[in-house]
């Protein structure tokens, strides 16, 4: 008797974090079904695609995936932020079996039974209580929350992911306390805004342990701070109560670390953009949290060419970045993106300024990172180790977010493995990365 093989799924997951948890929340469910993932595209029963539509070379990137997968498949689930506004994928490819939008999961998994239905073993259908993830076994991201409130003119992600919709407190820490039993030593706290966590909740409390948590970022920051690993807060708006979780940086319950979009500085252009939260004080709220938390390392992104944005408020970005020093930078080149308010506004700015201006600013960046980073030259730092190699091994200081802040090139006496966390004594430093040796284990 021939047993029937297990039908097999090709995904490719694209965009950001949070669209990376939605892939993983789809993996986990197929697997738990039986289905097993395939490598390539070609032999596998399907494929789906987790698109990304905010920025137009996304969208493009996205359709070129789908294309892919139509040419070396044919049988091709579309889901993810693109998904939101389909009529661009049914124009290049109408016959996709199926497009949905970002968080649909239970339409994906329609969508595949429809196409390829599930072989039913209970012996088979097991998967860890933590579930698949796509990173490396010894970090995770953690989605405390879908959506936002804010209408920043650029951006388009509440018409694709909606308004703000936050999970209850004990919901995030038991997943957070089964990834560290799982062997997760880093917990990387991602949402559209993660500190306007809770307020659609209006803070509300939920169970956890012997008490009630309150589904607000401090608190939500302070639990999570005492499971035992790294805890890294990513996508903070620069709300006043961000002054609060300063202190449980300095106790060492969650990394001195902290990733604010700051998109701008000039008063003028964040009007324009219509950002969130008082920036006006934003250089005397940094210098408090440097004075407390001396440790600390800011990351941030900025757009460069917004409609509007003149030299003097391109030369008061550079000053603004000169006084902040802010660790680690994105840069963007303003792309005007469908559906997006900004594309009304006035004086747009021609393409060559947009690219001077983006050199300009990343040319003074790199000396700001290494001036910053010079300064850590003799002092032992904590390292996440990536990767392992002969000599050499790669991996990450509480300073450093995986994939895009920088790296630390340690040696050691003895071999090291993925995930373990060890001392390094700091050598010396390029633009963006640290070298030196392991002093303790």
């Amino acid at each position: 008797m021939t047993t029937a093989s297990a039908p097999k799924i090709s995904f490719v997951s694209l965009g950001c974090p949070k669209a990376l948890v939605d892939s993983e929340r789809i993996i986990t469910r197929l697997r738990a079904e039986g289905y097993e993932l395939a490598r390539k595209h070609d032999g596998a029963d399907l494929v789906i695609v987790n698109t990304c539509g905010f920025l137009d070379s996304a969208k493009q990137e996205s359709l070129d995936a789908i294309g892919q997968a139509m040419a070396e498949n044919g049988k091709v689930i579309v889901t993810g932020c693109m998904g939101a506004e389909p009529e661009q994928i049914e124009q290049a490819y109408p016959n996709v079996l199926s497009i949905t939008g970002p968080q649909q999961y239970e339409s994906v998994l329609d969508a595949v039974h429809r196409a390829k239905p599930p072989l039913h073993n209970p012996h088979l259908d097991l998967i860890p209580p933590q579930g698949v993830k796509l990173t490396p076994r010894h970090y995770a991201y953690l989605k405390i929350s879908e959506g936002c409130n804010n209408r920043c003119t650029f951006c388009i992600i509440p018409k694709l992911r909606g308004d703000l919709v936050s999970r209850p407190a004990a919901e995030v820490l038991r997943e957070a306390e089964q990834l560290v039993a799982a062997g997760v030593k880093e917990l990387l706290v991602v949402s559209q805004d993660t500190s306007a966590y809770g307020v659609d909740l209006k803070y509300a409390a939920s169970p956890w342990k012997d008490r009630e948590v309150r589904a607000r970022f401090f608190d939500l920051a302070r639990e999570l701070g005492e499971l035992g690993a790294w805890v890294r807060l990513q996508y903070v708006y620069p709300y006043p109560h961000v002054d609060e979780v300063i202190g449980l940086m300095t106790d060492g319950k969650v990394l001195p670390y902290l990733d604010i979009p700051f998109q701008h500085a000039s008063p003028e252009v964040l009007k324009r953009m219509r950002r969130p939260a008082a920036q006006d004080r934003t250089l005397a709220r940094i210098k408090t949290w440097r004075a407390q938390c001396p440790d600390l390392t800011l990351r941030s992104t900025f757009i460069v060419g917004f409609p509007g944005e003149t030299e003097s408020d391109f030369a008061y970005l550079l000053d603004w970045l000169d006084e902040a020093e802010i660790d680690r930078v994105g840069c963007f080149k303003y792309e005007p993106v469908a559906g997006a308010t900004s594309n009304t506004l006035a004086d747009p700015v021609p393409d060559e300024i947009k690219a001077e201006r983006w050199n300009a600013l990343m040319a003074r960046q790199r000396k700001i990172s290494a001036r910053r980073l010079k300064r850590k030259v003799g002092t032992r730092q904590q390292v996440i180790i990536d990767q392992v190699g002969p000599t050499v091994a790669k991996g990450r200081s509480k300073a450093d977010a995986p994939e895009i802040d920088g790296s630390v090139y340690v040696s050691s006496r003895r071999p090291l493995k993925v995930g373990e966390i060890v001392t390094a004594r700091i050598e010396r430093t390029d633009e963006y990365d640290l070298h030196g040796s392991v002093s303790g284990f």
